[in-house]
This record gives structure tokens, sequence and C-alpha cells, in this order.
């Protein structure tokens, strides 16, 4: 695996560009992988969100009073649609890279011809893409229960952009550290999960004591959380264009920390 192969530098205009033909080639093989397993993709997703609407947003929800002049099943939503799309993501980039390293058929996409950049990209924008029709599923299923409003939709659009792609990019770098399929296990359920359900999915940051709300703002999930829940309600607890600049900020240093890596060939060239 060369340099000059690895860091070509040519025209994105052209086929072997950061967009060209590879970059598509390689972005359409991920997306195929998920599209062609519905049932192991898109199926469980929305199982588990018909069970959260109908046990939290329909019969909890009856017993809970407004939150911010919403019912509880509107203002749970957006927190579920984030939990579902960030899990997706990140699940789909660091399986397909710590599959490909399994199985040693990563090698392939390695000698191409095409950019660590491209690569990366592509992997990345794959996952952000299941991300993201699953954040939609989840949203149609909300649809059945009640009414959806779209209250900021610039808003909604970019947190619903920049969010998968932030943990596509992050589930490459998991995707690289894991030395076997416990390890994503562990990243997913006992690391990403725990926090979004303690990032205001549930619950306004409101009702929680000073000290408890001061510490909910160190987990960045609420601001993932409210910036959606600001784009589908128009209710913010925190600053949705702050967030949205940090979120952003934070994307363009993962995507730039994971063509790093793979130029470095970490966890690649074991």
């Amino acid at each position: 695996m060369s340099a000059e192969t690895g860091d070509s530098a040519a025209s994105p205009t052209d086929g072997n560009g950061t967009f060209g033909v590879g970059f598509r080639s390689l972005f359409r093989r991920e997306v195929l992988r998920f599209v062609r397993r519905p049932t192991n993709t898109f199926l469980p997703p929305a199982i588990t969100n018909v069970l959260y609407f109908a046990v939290f947003g329909v019969i909890l929800g009856q017993r809970i009073d407004d939150i911010a002049g919403f019912d509880y099943i509107v203002f749970l939503l957006p927190g579920l649609v984030v939990l579902g799309a960030i899990s997706n993501a990140f699940e789909n980039s660091s399986f397909s890279i710590f599959h490909g390293r399994w199985n040693e058929y990563i090698h392939e996409t390695l000698t191409s011809p095409l950019s660590y950049t491209s690569m990366v990209l592509a992997y990345i924008f794959a996952a952000a893409v299941r991300g993201i029709v699953v954040g939609l599923i989840i949203v149609a299923i909300g649809l059945a229960f009640t009414p959806v409003p779209v209250a900021e939709p610039l808003y909604l659009a970019a947190f619903m952009i920049v969010v998968p792609l932030l943990f596509a990019s992050l589930g490459v770098i998991g995707g690289l550290i894991a030395n076997d399929f416990d390890d994503l296990t562990v990243m997913n359920q006992f690391i990403l999960r725990p926090l979004v359900f303690f990032g205001a999915v549930f619950y306004s940051l409101e009702i929680l004591p000073p000290l408890y709300r001061t510490l909910s703002l160190l987990n960045p999930m609420v601001y993932m959380v409210n910036g959606v829940r600001f784009g589908f309600l128009g209710y913010q607890e925190v600053d949705p264009l702050a967030s949205l600049a940090v979120l952003s900020g934070l994307t363009v240093a993962a995507i730039a920390l994971d063509v790093y890596l793979f130029k470095k060939g970490y966890g690649l060239l074991d």
C-alpha cells in the first residue's frame, strides 16, 4: 500500500477524485450491504420503537403531565429518533470496518487507487444514510401514534445530518480499535445507549434538581437530543445554534482523525 495510492491528488471532479467512481462504488457497496438485509437492519429498530411508543408514549404517557405544553409522546419522539439514528450509524461503520478487518477483505480497499479520504468518507456517508433512514422510520412509526410537528425544518435537517455523520465517524474508530465482536457490543450497548438515555430522551432537564441538571450538561447527547427536539417542537433547553456549531466541529475533527488513522494503518495492518 503505497502513499501515492492512498493520497491521490486527483481532482474531485475526475474518476479518481475524492468523490469519483471509486468513492461511489465503495459507498454503493456499503449501502447495499444493509439495504439487502432489512430484517437485520431496519426491522429491529422498528419493533423496538413500536414498543417504546406503546409503553412509554401511550400507556405511561397518559399518566404523565404535559412537558413544556407538549403531550409526553410528542416530547418523547425526538429523543427516540436520535437514539435510533446514532446507534445505527455507529453500528454500521464500526461493524463494516471490523468485519473487513476480521475477514481481511478490507485489504482490497486499501490497495485500491482510492485516496484515504475517499475510503473514510464512503464508510461514513453510508453509515450516516442508515442512521438517517432509521430516524425516518421512527418518525413514521410516531405518526401512527400521534401527529408529529416540524417547527424548525432547517435546524431539524441540519441536526439529522450532522449527528449521524458524527457517530458514523466515531464508529470507524470503534471498528479500528475493536479486538472482537464483543467489543462492538460493549461500545454500542453499554456506552452509547446509556449516554443517550441520560441525555434527556425521556424527560426534560427542567425537572431535574440544579446539581443533576448541571451534570447532565456534561453529557454531549443532551445537545443532540435538544437540537432535534428544537427542530421538531421549537422547544429548547440549550442554545441549538451553539450545539450545532460544536457538533459540526466535532464531526470534522472525528473525520480528520479517521483519515489519519487510515493513513497510519492503525488496526488495519495487523
